[in-house]
């Protein structure tokens, strides 16, 4: 059967982008869908604009730092319209450049939603086009739950990540909804614009997943700079009185805000593509169920990125998209190994990792040596603000080899970007111990660490 396209991808995000260029570049006839935006959830509504927001948020403390080094600096004022505006010009760039990448490779784009009709065959829903495609791709990406939880009225009246990059109005005071990376996020960007924070989760201890002695240093962080975290709680509902909202929690406190958001997990971009026309099987939340060469049950038909609900995270599904078209094309069948990615939590300090915690290394088998060190940045020596890094190495207790590398502090992202290279290589602690350091750097711990902290069998 002669078809249209030798690909057609469903979705503009990294993932999908990157597929298409690579297809596009080895001669493939390519089509991509996208009803938004390219550059998808990272550079529209998530990665990008986040970290612009967090770099906003740094600027207050940096100008009280500055004193300590001799500055005098003027009254500070914050606009954050100004801040949005500027933000909104730098994501119409990107998402230009997105597009103009996909054209140059030789792909064809079509701003418009496609749905399956059958197993090869996808329906372009603003020109009602019918196009046919010998391969398939679903990289649709995920959305914010947009839900306080089964029979819990409010949610209409509150916020999620896409609606907090755009809001017209500062909120000076805010309730945050969940313990994860979006919510400690947005937590110390908001706290540290001006507004009054509170953090409301459910469960014992943020950021689920970390290294429990990071998540405490974190903790213990926010406590000091004064957003307020509020554990074990569940909101009962959420009230809207004039312009104020009132959240009800389940231990009888009521919190009066100007903004409630809700970042309390996200969910698979499923809904309404006719996946069960082309016969692709999905999983509880609606993820697209794929094997270790992202293949669906459908032969021909593939997925990528968070609408498989594996890592979500951006760099993961380029790589994934990267491992597709060599499956596909080069006669290399490449399964993801998501071992050892590395991972960062842009909190104010950063939480940065990658490898294995304590708990996980244990929980594998392993009998671990912990090398510890705490610290006071050498900044903060003279700025006078009472911030401590952390770091911390999981190291095998037979083969010596690095199995986790943990960082709390300023610029940890930066120093765990390189020390993933290392771990990834299966790097021993001789190797970091040989290692030179460079000083006077914060990074240089992981060179310098040469005491036990304690071993665990």
């Amino acid at each position: 059967m002669k078809y249209d396209f030798d690909l057609f991808v469903i979705g503009g995000g990294s993932g999908g982008v990157r597929a298409s260029r690579m297809a596009a570049l080895r001669g493939k006839r390519v089509g991509i869908a996208e009803e938004y935006g390219f550059g998808g959830t990272c550079v529209i509504r998530g990665c990008i604009p986040k970290k612009l927001f967090v770099y906003a948020a740094q600027f207050g403390e940096d100008f009280e730092d500055a004193a300590g080094f001799g500055w005098t600096v003027p009254e500070r004022q914050f606009d954050w319209n100004t801040l949005v505006a500027n933000k909104n010009k730098e994501i119409a760039r990107l998402e230009d450049i997105y597009r103009e990448n996909v054209l140059k490779a030789g792909a064809e784009i079509f701003m418009e939603r496609a749905e399956f009709l059958d197993a090869h065959t996808l329906h372009l829903t603003k020109s009602g086009r019918k196009v046919t495609a010998e391969h398939v791709l679903v990289a649709t990406g995920g959305s914010p739950v947009r839900t306080l939880g089964p029979g819990v009225a409010g949610a209409e009246h509150c916020i999620t990540s896409n609606e907090a990059f755009y809001l017209r109005e500062f909120p000076r005071r805010i309730v945050i909804a969940g313990g994860g990376y979006i919510a400690v996020e947005f937590a110390h960007i908001f706290h540290g614009l001006g507004s009054d924070v509170t953090l409301l989760y459910r469960g014992e201890k943020i950021l689920r997943g970390f290294d429990d002695d990071l998540r405490d240093c974190l903790t213990a962080s926010m406590h000091r700079i004064g957003i307020r975290l509020v554990l074990h709680r569940n909101i009962r509902r959420v009230d809207k009185k004039g312009g104020s909202l009132f959240v009800d929690t389940d231990h009888g406190e009521m919190i009066e805000a100007d903004q409630v958001m809700l970042a309390v997990g996200r969910a698979p971009n499923t809904k309404g593509l006719g996946l069960e026309k082309a016969g692709v099987q999905t999983g509880a939340k609606g993820e697209v169920k794929v094997d270790r060469l992202s293949r669906t049950n459908v032969p021909h038909i593939y997925a990528i990125g968070d609408v498989t609900d594996r890592l979500q995270l951006t760099p993961v599904a380029i790589y994934e998209a990267m491992c597709l078209t060599a499956t596909l094309w080069d006669a290399t069948p490449t399964p993801v190994d998501y071992a050892n990615v590395p991972t960062a939590v842009f909190s104010r300090p950063e939480i940065a990792a990658v490898g294995l915690t304590e708990a996980r290394a244990l929980e594998a088998g392993h009998a671990i040596d912990v090398y510890q060190s705490t610290f006071r940045p050498l900044k903060h020596t003279l700025s006078g603000r009472d911030h401590r890094a952390r770091f911390k190495l999981v190291v095998d207790s037979t083969t010596q080899r690095v199995l986790g590398c943990h960082v709390f502090g300023f610029d940890a992202a930066e120093i765990v970007q390189v020390a993933a290279v290392a771990v990834k290589m299966g790097a021993r602690k001789s190797d970091f111990d040989a290692t030179v350091a460079l000083h006077p750097t914060a990074a240089e711990e992981l060179v310098t660490m040469r005491t036990k902290s304690y071993s665990k069998p």
